[in-house]
């Protein structure tokens, strides 16, 4: 079975951030065979203990504490206006609900791991705004280290977008420099130690991670309860052995909605899973209930159309721009190949809904689709299963017990294998 390290560099893919924030090719995360590096401790990554914004709706000016000088780059991107900080992998110890409230030019920002090795801050603007000054200033006269970004208001027609660097290569050696931790590599090919495994891939995807949290409840976030189910669930397959696994990601990771599916189709998996947990607001009454959810063109009704908008955001809610669709798969979605996977992922989720309804509790209407970026791989079968209601007391109760999770994973688990034993017994190992 593939090291950690190798299930790791599976996680690259061509994100948007390379051309956003592109040039640093000498960082890769390489694939290797030797065993997984220890985990630096967060103790000695840079402190942020404090942030906070000044000014008006004309000038606004943000200061973020550390124990340390740091480097970083900025992006300025449109559609919604936003503006995009990115500085080596932080220690973020800041008060619980900074950055959800804002100030002059700045309606609120957020903050996190976006891959390993970088954090990111992500300011949404009340409107166009250009960067004025930024800059690290040194500890002195009792004062910390401190990264300041002084923002200015601008009309729309003298709002300049950071232009992506594929788009204007000869921008490529001016932005050569950037942090070594800011862009990471693409996937590396599979092995022939993981091509001759012969084993089918099964591919889990915890959702959201790093900067995107997801929902929140009660102290609760999405990106945590899902990663602890998809690992949970990871480690019950590797367990029976019958599997290659592959996580999306096993840490608190951003991932971008596209590398996700990057990852099953390079590995031909025969099944990719993902695993989330969704939220209503208050006015929108209470619902609760795990739902398994597939790919569509049209929406099973308002609410999957509702989570559907609120999942594909996820790269924009990490300062991603990722409007353009590739055109492989928007052509290949009236292929046959296509059509085919649909009814593979159709027959799943039937029959991952028989096993769970009998150990948990499922939603009243357990069975919806819409058109899910993150399911869109034409050749792999796929479902989204959100796991229960953060916003639901019950179900959050649910979420965070190890005796329920271990329930939901033994259904999952037992639903995997009857999916495949039938498939491969009919069409062989998919990779």
């Amino acid at each position: 079975m593939a090291s950690r390290t190798n299930q790791r560099v599976l996680l690259g893919g061509a994100l948007l951030c390379t051309a956003l924030l592109a040039g640093a090719d000498s960082w890769r995360l390489r694939a290797a065979e030797s065993q997984p590096q220890p985990a630096i401790a967060a103790a000695n990554f840079p402190i942020a203990s404090a942030a906070r914004l000044a000014g008006d709706a004309k000038q606004t000016r943000f200061v973020l504490d550390l124990d340390q000088t740091v480097t970083f780059r900025t992006v300025t991107l449109a559609d919604p206006y936003r503006v995009v900080v990115d500085v080596p992998q932080l220690n973020f110890q800041l008060p619980a609900g900074t950055g959800t409230g804002g100030r002059g030019l700045v309606k609120a920002f957020r903050y996190g791991l976006v891959m390993p090795g970088g954090s990111r801050i992500v300011f949404d603007l009340t409107g166009p705004a250009k960067i004025a000054n930024s800059y690290v200033l040194e500890a002195a006269n009792g004062q910390p280290a401190r990264l300041v970004l002084e923002l200015e208001e601008v009309d729309r027609t003298a709002f300049v977008p950071t232009i992506p660097a594929e788009k204007r290569p000869e921008l490529r050696p001016a932005i050569a420099d950037a942090p070594p931790a800011t862009v990471p590599a693409a996937p590396a090919p599979e092995t022939a130690q993981q091509k001759a495994d012969g084993r089918p891939v099964v591919v889990i995807d915890p959702g959201h991670g790093g900067i995107d949290n997801g929902t929140q409840s009660s102290g609760e976030s999405e990106k945590n309860l899902v990663l602890a189910f998809g690992l949970a669930l990871r480690d019950r397959l590797e367990k029976a052995g019958k599997y290659r696994v592959v996580m999306t990601r096993d840490d608190d990771t951003f991932i971008p909605l596209n590398d996700r599916t990057k990852i099953a189709r390079n590995l031909k998996a025969a099944l990719f899973v993902s695993i989330h947990a969704d939220a209503l607001p208050k006015a929108e009454g209470d619902a609760q209930g795990a739902t398994i959810y597939t790919l569509s063109d049209k929406a099973s009704d308002a609410e999957a159309q509702r989570l559907a908008d609120a999942e594909n955001r996820a790269d924009a809610i990490a300062g991603f721009n990722l409007a353009e669709e590739p055109t492989d798969v928007a052509d290949i979605l009236i292929d046959l190949t296509q059509r085919e996977t649909r009814t593979f992922s159709n027959r799943f989720a039937r029959l991952l809904m028989s096993e769970m309804k009998s150990s948990v509790r499922m939603h009243k209407h357990p069975l919806k689709s819409a058109g899910f970026r993150v399911l869109k791989a034409p050749d792999v079968p796929s479902v989204l299963v959100e796991i229960g209601y953060v916003s639901n007391k019950g179900d959050l109760g649910h979420l965070v017990s190890e005796g329920w999770r271990s329930k939901a994973v033994g259904a999952m688990a037992q639903a995997i294998d009857g999916f495949l034993a039938k498939r491969l017994a009919t069409a062989g190992p998919s990779n």
